[in-house]
């Protein structure tokens, strides 16, 4: 698949058919992951994967963050089914240490954020199906996954074959309203 196809077409994806996936396709979408940039080339991040289903079950359980959702509204975390169903969870992760940080912003979360990006167009690109899970308790999935505490979990990504065939996305603001030359213009 040609990347800006890859890009047009990806799709989040909630809802994924129990076909397991090969080992093959899964160490692809890591590679790609492994290949981003980052920070002075620090590779901050750390990937956990997980396909173990009663672990899955448990991370789902730890996606919903009442404090999040209760005051829009939400009853569930509309990913949540996905982390339990899908066949495959990765857990991203950033050692700040290993990244920088300039005027109090710590570079782990853009290089994560990087890798993240890979990693969805690359499981796009091998037919599977994934979405960005960034609401949960993170205290607790640490001590479920035995991360490290000075590990940060930035997010989940939920893998697999769509159960159903992907629509198209919801529409995208115009180039004109967000992008400005040469000065920003209000």
């Amino acid at each position: 698949m040609e990347t800006l196809e890859a890009i047009r077409t990806r799709r989040s994806v909630r809802k994924f058919s129990d076909r397991p996936v090969e080992p093959e396709k899964l160490q692809t979408v890591l590679e790609a992951a492994r290949l981003a940039p980052s920070w002075a080339n620090m590779q901050c991040w750390r990937f956990v994967v997980v396909e173990d289903q009663a672990t899955k079950a448990q991370i789902s359980e730890l996606s919903y963050v009442e404090t999040y959702f209760a005051p829009k509204g939400y009853k569930s975390n509309p990913a949540r089914k996905a982390l339990a169903e899908a066949p495959v969870v990765i857990i991203a992760c950033g050692e700040p240490p290993q990244s920088g940080e300039l005027r109090g912003q710590q570079y782990y979360l853009t290089d994560v954020g990087i890798a993240a990006q890979n990693l969805m167009l690359a499981a796009h690109d091998q037919g599977l199906g994934s979405v960005f899970v960034g609401v949960f308790d993170e205290e607790q999935l640490g001590e479920l996954i035995g991360i490290p505490a000075e590990l940060r979990i930035v997010g989940l990504f939920p893998l697999g074959y769509p159960l159903e065939e992907v629509k198209a996305g919801p529409p995208r603001k115009p180039l004109d309203e967000i992008v400005h030359y040469g000065k920003y213009q209000a």
